[in-house]
């Protein structure tokens, strides 16, 4: 009985050590990420994921005509890195046309991901093509909180508060409320943004789409407007009028 408390002893030690030894190094990893961050403007690119049924291709060439439109009037003052948010890989949607994105341009890439405590399966089945840097979600939160300890907290209240009218409206529709799931991604998405912006100084956000629908995650973009963190002037409208093959 001795020996198998002490095996169990020493097996809990063994999984203490490594959890600490996991964090440390998604500490340093995600400290150098932000360094690279901040020498750089960040892309956002925010859309449908895989359900999406146009050709990627199509799409990102839209969005790279938008974009140069916008940055010959406003030119990024630093080298530009896309910021992806750890979708898988799929043949359509985002994660197809931001990798096709990232090599038109020529750029690299920088994940933020959630950490396994939130959802363990977002790191692993995150799309690393291109990426040159990581860094945690928590990382990425608390950095944000340091600059400013309130920001946190409205951008938090705010995306809760779109869940609940959103959750409101689906059930009055007679459709179930949104995953819990949600709440996590719509945080990602905007304190993402946020802490983008305030760390760079810097921040383009473009979208696949002219018509998000409102029950989707991409739909929580409002959040970071309304609360004047996030500027119109920084956002890349896809065009409502274009025509993209199915």
């Amino acid at each position: 009985m001795r020996l198998k408390a002490l095996t169990k002893i020493v097996t809990s030690m063994v999984a203490l050590g490594k959890v600490k030894r996991d964090d440390e190094l998604i500490k340093g990893s995600s400290q150098e990420g932000l360094q690279k961050l901040s020498e750089h403007h960040p892309l956002i690119i925010e859309g449908m994921g895989g359900y999406d049924t146009r050709d990627p291709s199509v799409v990102a060439s839209t969005i790279h005509d938008q974009l140069r439109k916008h940055w010959e009037k406003t030119s990024p003052q630093k080298p530009p890195i896309l910021v992806t948010q750890g979708d898988p890989l799929e043949e359509r949607g985002i994660s197809a046309i931001t990798r096709i994105m990232s090599d038109r341009l020529g750029i690299p890439r920088i994940l933020i991901y959630l950490d396994p405590s939130i959802a363990s399966y977002h790191a692993p089945n995150a799309d690393r093509y291109g990426v040159s840097y990581e860094i945690s979600f928590s990382v990425l939160r608390d950095r944000l909180h340091r600059e400013d300890s309130k920001i946190v907290l409205s951008i938090t209240n705010v995306v809760d508060e779109y869940l609940q009218n959103k959750t409101v409206k689906r059930l009055a529709e007679g459709n179930d409320k949104l995953p819990d799931y949600y709440r996590d991604f719509a945080l990602l998405q905007e304190i993402t943004k946020v802490a983008c912006k305030k760390i760079s100084g810097e921040l383009t956000v473009a979208h696949t789409s002219s018509a998000l629908s409102e029950f989707s995650v991409s739909s929580f973009y409002r959040v970071g407007l309304d609360l004047g963190m996030i500027d119109s002037s920084e956002m890349v409208p896809f065009p409502a009028d274009t025509h993209v093959s199915r």
